[in-house]
């Protein structure tokens, strides 16, 4: 089976390819010739996901999924959520930093401060396109939507630790763990984190 993620994150890639297995081949959008920087423009994780979906689908018109994550704080009323990866990018006048993970740690660490209400989830939500096999013109209008969640509790600490992984992983320990995701490794988180959640969801449906 092949069927397209959307997005050239090679992190993310890596981390999708590792949980599906060899029965399912993922494709980047690099791989189908798209180099179009596919809007996000949801107020949630769920319409974010689905907004890249459809658009793959639409113009490529093959099965695919896309995925928003978001870091959700509970002292900061949920944020960063949705704007995680351009987090810091949101206070600047420099849209360089827009994805820089260093800088974006290092404004919510700056905004909890000494809040001992550390308590944090990462949520991923991907969403599934696929065409249904009934029409016999062989258009693509007709298709199917699923959506998958995967949610991990922990909190963020106080300093970065850990050379591993990306985005926040260096300040998210999560629950059951003393160690960050940055510290555990790509094995362990690939069982536990949040997209691996999601995923896991995914993958038992492709395989039925």
């Amino acid at each position: 089976m092949k069927i397209v993620f959307a997005t050239n994150n090679q992190h993310k890639l890596s981390e999708i390819r590792s949980i599906l297995g060899e029965s399912i081949e993922v494709l980047s959008l690099k791989d189908i010739g798209c180099d179009v920087d596919i809007p996000e423009t949801g107020k949630t994780l769920e319409a974010n996901a689905l907004q890249k979906a459809q658009y793959v689908y639409d113009h490529y018109h093959i099965d695919c999924f896309a995925d928003d994550t978001g870091l959700e704080v509970d002292a900061l009323g949920g944020a960063p959520g949705i704007y995680s990866a351009r987090y810091a990018s949101m206070e600047s006048d420099n849209p360089s930093i827009s994805h820089d993970s260093e800088a974006n740690m290092t404004r919510l660490l700056k905004e909890l401060g000494n809040n001992n209400n550390r308590r944090a989830r990462f949520r991923t939500v991907i969403a599934l396109i696929q065409k249904k096999n009934v029409c016999p013109c062989g258009c693509t209008a007709i298709k199917d939507i699923h959506q998958f969640e995967g949610i991990v509790e922990g909190e963020i600490i106080r300093e970065r630790r850990g050379g591993e992984g990306f985005g926040y992983d260096p300040i998210f320990q999560p629950d059951g763990y003393d160690k960050t995701f940055a510290e555990l490794g790509m094995d362990i988180k690939n069982h536990i984190s949040h997209r691996a959640r999601a995923v896991a969801k995914l993958a038992e449906f492709l395989k039925k």
